[in-house]
């Protein structure tokens, strides 16, 4: 059970030191081996995990040179520099500039891998699940890249995936990334508009479509959106959009999109696709490509303008993600990485790059609730021996506020889950309230990491991580990742005082900042998105305080020895009165203790009677009675 601490705002005092976890052999976790690997190599005495961390920001090189050779990636590494000495975050300094390596390649090959009949990925949805062996899925992805080539496609061209979050959008990504072609995806439930304010900047070679999507026990076809979709995209360079069978026996209706596309396109049934290759038994290559070369496009939320289309690199990408999965989150190739994302958040990303891992990874399209209720996902955890499971910070609130209690037999009479095989729940997407943490300690095993991380689309991996050397404490992020020099400044952009709040900076390069934003005046954009507000440093827009520990693993001398409280974005950071607050801090108190509210949006009002929102005042003024 939980220590019973009360409820308050993020980052209260009576939070702070709750203690609610504590790895139970540290010396047997991956990240204790990168200890000494470094210790051993560069003659250190690193003991506590702020140490190591200091010296992976103030050896910036020496630090991203080792996570290359201790996480096993594959390509043609030059003996030179990592990166220039002193180098700026801006203009974006490449890392390891002369090498070349393949992203597809390391998912599909990776070293620690021993026995390719296991599954790769397991694709699950409402009804059932279906695994795919690390052979078929490099066969599959083979094929596709064939159809591809058969296209003229190359390193540059853009391909782009309205699909759902099954094996069809990794495999197409990865047939995309094997030959330089740049990946973007957008989820089913995006409405046409939305998905054109995107695809209509990036101009896209290919679409991949699925037929429809299932979802909440109801299947929605996908052909009046893809053929909106593909008349918007009229002009723009569409060559093909294929087709795939997502639900059996529902039409693909690819006569009907083939009457939109441009003159000279072509629409596709997905098998047809493939089976058009003139050589359908050729291997499959792996073009290699620079480090700094594009392989994803994610995009900002669109709130200020047309959404941004924000480029990252192969390398970048492949980096940050195998040092969070293998070294913060001690992944291995025996584990299953079960993450609840769409194909649009950069989550989605996150967990096929556990494929690098040698780890199987879950693929899930469908509602968490169905068909079991609030008991779906611990079932289908038990069901697929998932060891991480992954979600946002809104699912785990709403089991809070149904107060599910997984390990007990339900109130209906199905079974208890076990949950036996589960190491760690990954929370993100909005700060995770204290009464989250708390209810997750008493309803699941104890002996779960709970990792509440951050960091977000514009760097397509974590400023916050999982650590397997430090505690986790209640409301905190654990600690800074390795590798990421981060800081808490005030407005004018000095550093504030420990326990403080502040906007969230970087201070120093590292691999994942993005290589440009996509189309006119890309660097212009990029350098006021991220730069423009505390030159020379990044910021990333979110309200945190760092809050110092000293206990086993560190000793408190810097930010490194401290978690991280994420009080919200900081250009949604609330002035009352001169008191600066985070909108994470009402909703944790709104949520936690009136269960009537299912949703909550926080605002400034200066004056009383100021209409924020002219929709939401109609409709309080009509229903307010």
């Amino acid at each position: 059970m939980a220590p019973d601490i009360p409820n308050g705002l993020n980052g209260s005092p009576a939070d702070s030191n709750a203690e609610l976890w504590r790895h139970p052999d540290p010396a047997s976790t991956q990240m204790h081996a990168f200890k000494e690997r470094v210790n051993a190599k560069y003659g250190l005495k690193l003991d506590h995990y702020e140490d190591l961390h200091k010296w992976s920001v103030e050896n910036i090189g020496d630090f991203w040179g080792e996570v290359w050779d201790f996480t096993g990636i594959k390509g043609n590494r030059v003996d030179e520099p990592v990166l220039p000495h002193n180098a700026p975050m801006y203009p974006r300094p490449d890392f390891f500039p002369s090498s070349t390596l393949n992203f597809a390649e390391n998912l599909l090959y990776p070293a620690t891998l021993s026995d390719p009949s296991q599954p790769a990925v397991i694709e699950a949805n409402e009804t059932s699940t279906n695994p795919i062996s690390w052979t078929e899925l490099r066969d599959r992805v083979r094929r596709c890249t064939l159809a591809l080539q058969n296209l003229s496609l190359g390193p540059g061209d853009r391909v782009a995936g309205f699909l759902g979050n099954t094996a069809n959008a990794v495999i197409a990504a990865l047939a995309a990334a094997s030959i330089g072609v740049v990946w973007t995806g957008v989820s089913p439930d995006t409405g046409v508009h939305a998905v054109l304010e995107r695809l209509v900047q990036i101009e896209p070679k290919v679409l991949f479509v699925d037929n429809g999507v299932g979802y909440n026990g109801r299947t929605h076809p996908s052909g009046v959106k893809a053929r909106g979709i593909v008349e918007g995209l009229k002009g723009k360079g569409l060559k093909a959009v294929v087709v795939f069978e997502t639900v059996k026996g529902l039409d693909c209706g690819v006569e009907n999109l083939a009457e939109a596309v441009d003159e000279g396109a072509k629409a596709w049934k997905y098998d047809d696709f493939v089976d058009s290759v003139p050589n359908p038994d050729a291997p499959l290559t792996f073009t290699p490509l620079p480090s700094a070369h594009p392989l994803y496009i994610l995009y900002s939320s669109g709130t200020t303008g047309p959404p941004k289309c924000i480029v990252h690199s192969a390398l970048g990408t492949l980096i940050q993600h195998k040092k969070e999965h293998i070294i913060h989150g001690d992944l291995r190739p025996s584990d299953r990485l079960l993450y609840y994302t769409t194909t649009t958040w950069m989550m989605w990303h996150w967990l096929v790059s556990a494929l690098s891992v040698g780890t199987t990874i879950v693929v899930y399209d469908g509602s968490p609730f169905r068909p079991s209720g609030e008991m779906t996902m611990p079932y289908l955890i038990d069901t697929l021996s998932i060891t991480h499971f992954g979600t946002s910070a809104k699912y785990l609130s709403l089991l809070e506020q149904k107060h599910t209690q997984p390990l007990l037999p339900q109130p209906d009479g199905t079974p208890a889950a076990s949950l036996s095989t589960l190491r760690a729940i990954y929370s993100t997407g909005s700060p995770l309230a204290p009464s989250t943490y708390k209810y997750i300690y008493a309803a699941f095993p104890p002996t779960i990491q709970l990792a509440s991380i951050t960091g977000g689309t514009d760097i397509i991996s974590l400023f916050g991580a999982p650590n397997p050397l430090l505690p986790v404490y209640v409301g905190e992020i654990q600690s800074p990742a390795l590798g990421l020099s981060l800081l808490a400044v005030s407005p004018t952009g000095t550093p504030v005082s420990p326990s403080e709040p502040g906007d969230l900076v970087a201070t120093a390069p590292f691999p994942a900042q993005p290589t440009t934003f996509f189309g006119p005046s890309g660097d212009k954009k990029y350098y006021e998105a991220y730069f423009a507000a505390f030159p020379p440093l990044w910021h990333h827009a979110d309200f945190i305080s760092f809050v110092p520990h000293t206990d086993a693993g560190r000793k408190g001398t810097n930010n490194a020895a401290s978690g991280l409280l994420m009080l919200g974005r900081s250009d949604g950071t609330l002035k009352p009165a001169g008191v600066r607050f985070g909108s994470a801090e009402i909703y944790n108190i709104l949520l936690a203790h009136f269960p009537t509210v299912a949703d909550a949006v926080c605002v400034g009002r200066r004056r009383a009677g100021r209409v924020i929102c002219d929709a939401l005042h109609e409709w309080v003024t009509r229903y307010k009675h």
